[in-house]
């Protein structure tokens, strides 16, 4: 799929999915997109969990349970591990957490696979512990976000985009 297709394509896709594998292939490129995203001063403190284990998922759904996490084969776990001021009392957190995510969805959406981004719901409470508790995750990385991924049983549809003209220009 070319580049701009891809991005184009791109939805947020909240519903079930089709009992229908991600080949461990395809969840190594999802997570190696993740990987390959900027980071400012290359800290790369951005981590990736392929979760598949049927045991897992249903725990990581009864957290958050959802149409899309109670069927989806595969669960994209992002971690981070936040950095102090790197230069002049900067941190680039949320640019390598949002670059990251970002190629992660990509890369689900040029595989022909649907997700959505969890952001809210992770942060919702206590659930961002309750997942680092089931993973075992036991460093102070912080769980940012899950995606649930696979085959939708319903084609995800792109929002509508404001007009060029509306939120870009050119001078």
């Amino acid at each position: 799929m070319d580049f701009f297709e891809v991005v184009k394509k791109r939805a947020s896709y909240r519903g079930p999915y089709k009992d229908q594998k991600v080949p461990d292939e395809d969840i190594r490129k999802i997570l190696q997109a993740g990987i390959d995203a900027p980071s400012g001063m290359n800290f790369q403190g951005v981590s990736f969990i392929g979760v598949k284990d049927p045991e897992v998922l249903k725990k990581i759904s009864e957290v958050i349970s959802t149409p899309a996490t109670q069927t989806a084969p595969l669960i994209v776990v992002i971690t981070q591990k936040l950095s102090g001021p790197l230069v002049y009392g900067m941190s680039f957190n949320v640019e390598d957490y949002g670059a990251a995510t970002e190629n992660v969805w990509l890369a689900i959406t040029a595989l022909g696979y649907a997700g959505v981004w969890m952001d809210g719901m992770t942060k919702a409470g206590d659930n961002a512990d309750k997942i680092k508790k089931i993973l075992g995750i036991e460093d102070e990385s912080i769980v940012k976000t899950i995606i649930p991924v696979g085959v939708p049983e319903k084609e995800p549809v792109p929002s509508e985009k404001k007009k060029f003209e509306e939120r870009a220009c050119i001078i």
